[in-house]
């Protein structure tokens, strides 16, 4: 980062007021009157209410478009384990999205907890005040069971999305890609560079969309996960394979398409020529991904790229998932989010990108002149409005399909796509 950028970044936090959030009433409180109804005597009927019939916290608090943004700071960004506090810009800013994008409030929560069972404690305390938990920045495996572990004690969705909004934003951009160069999900062979939360959690929706488990191959700092290696987490164990592969260059050669999720330049040109006809790279490290895209594009002209960054085309941005994920999911009170909702957003961003751009979009990104689905456009714009129509009800639609929403189907629901 640039000193002028850093200085920026820093001056946008603190000026003209230190953070990026408020909290701001949403009634009256003007007269005596408000007083009275906003707090005592009057906010002993509500209370009266929910002890008698709990869910009725959802009809008169903010409990269902209420969402906990709760890290503890072992795995902040690109930065590593940097402390629960040192989290808390990364929070607030998850906040802003959930507001500006979906309408969700947040309260960001860091938890300076001394052990993983205290951090699981810790948020199954504090549950009742949310309808839904957003895990952020919880260093793998660790993350594989707190998020398993909350899903099982508490009734509200708890979605990690390092883990599973990033698969659903690559499983979108992956069937969309793979269209375009006339493969099958089920035929490709694929490499996985990184195996931690976003890697082995991406490549089980992969499956789950209809990916051939065999034909995976998923590597980490230390080469090939094969089943000769006595150095694998039970996660890493389930992808391992008896395979004379070793190294990213080994997997590399005639697959049909690479995930990274790692770190930067770590794929040289000679891996990429390497691949079969017509790949997807999909090299998602932030800020430098695994390959330049000036180079893969120079090195293969039959390729389709997507990176993490947004000054190149096909940006896999997770802001294309969480907020509308739990739109959805809050708008049906649903108890979880299951794979069928995850899979439902996925399927709902491909078909978005299929659709005409409208001319808001193209000018929200220094006018465009044009966009259209193909090689540099496989998966939606964040500024998009009309991912509002269609991801909210595809997967509020899954939640009462699989039976886990609480409330019905909206009636007049936005899209329903």
């Amino acid at each position: 980062m640039t000193k002028d950028l850093k200085q920026a970044a820093l001056d946008y936090h603190a000026l003209p007021r230190p953070g990026k959030t408020e909290v701001v009433a949403t009634k009256p409180c003007e007269t005596q009157a408000d007083l009275a109804l906003a707090y005592t005597p009057g906010v002993a009927e509500p209370v009266r209410e929910i002890a008698r019939d709990p869910e009725m916290a959802y009809r008169y608090t903010n409990k269902g478009n209420l969402v906990a943004v709760i890290s503890n700071g072992t795995a902040i960004l690109g930065l590593g384990n940097r402390g629960a506090l040192a989290s808390k810009p990364v929070l607030e800013g998850k906040g802003v999205l959930f507001k500006r994008f979906a309408n969700i409030d947040v309260f960001d929560i860091e938890v300076n907890a001394p052990t993983m069972e205290a951090f699981i404690e810790t948020v199954v305390a504090i549950a009742p005040t949310f309808g839904g938990i957003n895990l952020e920045d919880i260093a793998a495996p660790e993350c594989f069971v707190i998020e398993e572990a909350l899903e099982k004690r508490l009734d509200i969705p708890v979605f990690h999305d390092d883990q599973h909004g990033t698969a659903v934003i690559i499983g979108a951009g992956m069937l969309n890609a793979l269209e375009l160069q006339g493969k099958k999900l089920s035929d490709a062979r694929i490499v996985c560079l990184g195996a931690g939360a976003a890697g082995i959690t991406s490549m089980h929706l992969l499956v789950a969309l209809g990916a051939t488990k065999e034909n995976i191959t998923l590597v980490d700092s230390k080469g090939v996960i094969h089943a000769g290696r006595n150095d694998l987490n039970i996660y890493k164990r389930e992808f391992a394979h008896t395979t004379s592969l070793r190294t990213l260059a080994d997997a590399m050669r005639d697959a049909d398409v690479f995930v990274g999720v790692s770190a930067a330049n770590l794929v040289s040109a000679d891996m990429l020529k390497s691949m079969a006809d017509r790949p997807v790279v999909f090299a998602l490290a932030n800020p430098d991904p695994e390959i330049h895209p000036t180079l893969a594009h120079a090195t293969r002209s039959d390729l389709i790229m997507a990176t993490g960054r947004s000054d190149f085309p096909n940006q896999i941005n997770n802001v294309l998932g969480f907020p509308f994920i739990f739109r959805g999911a809050l708008d049906v009170r649903a108890r979880r989010v299951t794979r069928e909702m995850q899979i439902a957003a996925v399927r709902a961003l491909a078909k978005l990108a299929h659709e005409p751009v409208p001319p808001e979009v193209l000018k929200a990104y220094n006018n465009l002149k044009q966009l259209s689905f193909g090689p540099d456009y496989i998966i939606p714009k964040p500024l998009d409005p009309r991912l509002m129509q269609y991801v909210p009800p595809a997967v509020a639609r899954a939640a009462v399909n699989t039976g886990v929403a609480r409330a019905p189907y909206p009636a007049g629901y936005p899209g329903q796509h």
